[in-house]
C-alpha cells in the first residue's frame, strides 16, 4: 500500500511538473520558482564578489537604458550590473538578475545589438531554461541542498549548478543550453527586442560581429552556442515578422535612444 502511494505521488509530481514553454514546447520543470530565484540571487552575489563592477557612469547608464527597455516588455523587477571583464559575455538569472561584461560592448556596436543579447538572455529566464536544466540534472529529493551548493561555487556540485544556471564559465564549467533552448531564446529574444522598439535587423549584424571577433575560436559567450551561420539563417527567416512588431512598438512611442 505504501509503495503504491509513493508511486502515485511520484506520478502526480511528474504530471504537475510537465509545463509548456512560451513557444509551446513541452518541458519538465520540477523546481519551485521561489527556489530558482534564491539560487539566482546567490549565484549573482557570488559573481559580484568575484568580478569587479564597472564604475564608469556613462557605460552604466547606457547598459541600464537598453536593459530597462527590454525588461519592461517582460515585467518584473530586474537588477542589472556591468562587470569589468574583457570577455564578450552576458547572462540573465532566475529572480531578475542581468550581468553584462564590458567586453561585450566592444562587439555589440550599438543599442540594437546589445538589446539582441540582453533579449536573448532574458528569454532564457522567461522560458525557464535554467529550471529545466536543474530539474533534469538533480532528483527532487536533492532539491533542498541546491541553494547551499550554489553558495559554495568552488565545490564540484557548486560549479555544476553555476553552469546549469548559465554562468558556469566564470568557474571553469561550460554546460551548454541545448540547441532547442538556444533557438527558442533566439526567437523569443528577437521578438522581445522588437517589441521594445529596437531594430531586429541588427540581430544578424551582431552575430556577424561575433564571428569576426572570434578569429577562428568562438568568444566565451558563443562557445556553446549554435554556429554563426545557422543562427543568422534562422533569424533572417523571422526578421519580417519582427519588423512588424517594431513598427507597432514605435507607433506606441517606443523609440529607444540609448547611447
Amino acid at each position: 500500500m505504501i509503495s503504491r502511494k509513493i508511486i502515485l505521488c511520484g506520478m502526480l509530481t511528474l504530471l504537475a511538473a510537465c509545463t509548456t514553454s512560451p513557444t509551446g514546447r513541452s518541458q519538465l520543470v520540477l523546481m519551485p520558482e521561489s527556489q530558482m530565484s534564491q539560487m539566482g540571487l546567490q549565484a549573482f552575489t557570488n559573481i559580484k564578489d568575484k568580478t569587479p563592477v564597472e564604475g564608469n557612469r556613462t557605460t552604466n547608464r547606457y547598459v541600464q537604458c537598453v536593459a530597462k527597455a527590454i525588461t519592461r516588455e517582460v515585467g518584473g523587477v530586474w537588477e542589472v550590473v556591468v562587470f569589468r571583464d574583457d570577455s564578450a559575455n552576458a547572462f540573465a538569472l532566475p529572480g531578475g538578475r542581468i550581468g553584462v561584461n564590458t567586453g561585450l560592448l566592444k562587439v555589440a556596436s550599438n543599442q540594437h545589438q546589445l538589446a539582441t543579447v540582453i533579449g536573448h538572455e532574458v528569454a532564457h529566464v522567461q522560458s525557464r531554461h535554467s529550471n529545466e536544466r536543474v530539474s533534469q540534472k538533480f532528483a527532487v529529493e536533492q532539491g533542498l541542498g541546491l541553494i547551499n551548493a550554489v553558495a559554495s561555487p568552488q565545490t564540484g556540485t557548486g560549479k555544476t549548478l553555476m553552469g546549469l544556471l548559465g554562468v558556469g564559465a566564470q568557474y571553469g564549467v561550460l554546460l551548454p543550453y541545448t540547441r532547442l533552448q538556444e533557438s527558442e531564446a533566439d526567437i523569443l529574444g528577437l521578438n522581445i527586442m522588437a517589441r521594445a522598439g529596437f531594430d531586429p535587423r541588427e540581430s544578424t549584424r551582431l552575430w556577424m560581429n561575433m564571428s569576426r571577433a572570434s578569429k577562428g575560436q568562438p568568444p566565451e559567450f558563443l562557445s556553446t552556442h549554435p554556429s554563426h551561420s545557422s543562427r543568422i539563417s534562422e533569424l533572417d527567416k523571422r526578421i519580417a515578422t519582427a519588423l512588424q512588431l517594431q513598427a507597432r512598438a514605435q507607433q506606441q512611442g517606443k523609440r529607444p535612444a540609448c547611447r
